[in-house]
């Protein structure tokens, strides 16, 4: 359970104002449809995270409690300084030929790939030794993050403070890195 909680905070936070968010704001106002924006979006989660919680436990055996939690540590920081990192909003000038669904799913699976949240999913996973509770709290944690962006769309600038909350956000996730790395490190 400590896994699932983990990734659920974890994604949740690094994802405000990432380029995942700032694109699906672009896709709601592209074909306002939110439900198959979020479904075209759980795919690619569940997507990339399965693949990064496989990477995770397979090198869990492989190294020690501690530098897995160190592991952690530097995910969470490195989430935290990357949300700091102001995203330029994609393109609203691109045109796409397939629908809501399936342009969310490609797209955001590719977006995806690399970025903060599956270093995290990777992380969590090879730390907690579980592939579905860090899928399924990443997953979970992406679609609350990038729920308002889908059914607000370009709104949500206006509506949400995203700024404060993206810094708020990185905050969090610095302090906690830095917290989970002292006591990795036996420090406290």
């Amino acid at each position: 359970m400590d896994a699932l909680l983990t990734s659920f905070v974890a994604a949740a936070l690094a994802e405000w104002g990432d380029r995942t968010q700032l694109f699906v704001i672009v896709l709601a106002a592209r074909f306002a449809k939110p439900g198959a924006i979020l479904a075209g979006l759980a795919v690619a989660a569940l997507a990339n995270g399965v693949a990064a919680a496989i990477g995770g436990v397979l090198i869990h055996e492989m190294v020690n409690t501690r530098a897995l939690s160190l592991l952690v540590a530097l995910a969470l920081l490195l989430a935290g300084a990357g949300s700091l990192i102001r995203r330029r909003p994609p393109d609203l000038s691109a045109r796409w030929r397939t629908g809501a669904f399936v342009t969310a799913a490609v797209t955001l699976t590719l977006l995806e790939i690399g970025d903060k949240t599956q270093f995290v999913t990777f992380a969590i996973a090879a730390r907690f030794d579980t592939v579905l509770f860090a899928v399924a709290g990443a997953t979970a944690g992406i679609l609350i993050a990038n729920a308002p962006a889908a059914v607000l769309g370009e709104a949500l600038g206006r509506t949400v403070p995203v700024r404060a909350i993206r810094y708020g956000c990185a905050a969090l996730l610095l302090v906690t890195g830095f917290v989970v790395a002292v006591q990795a490190l036996e420090l406290a």
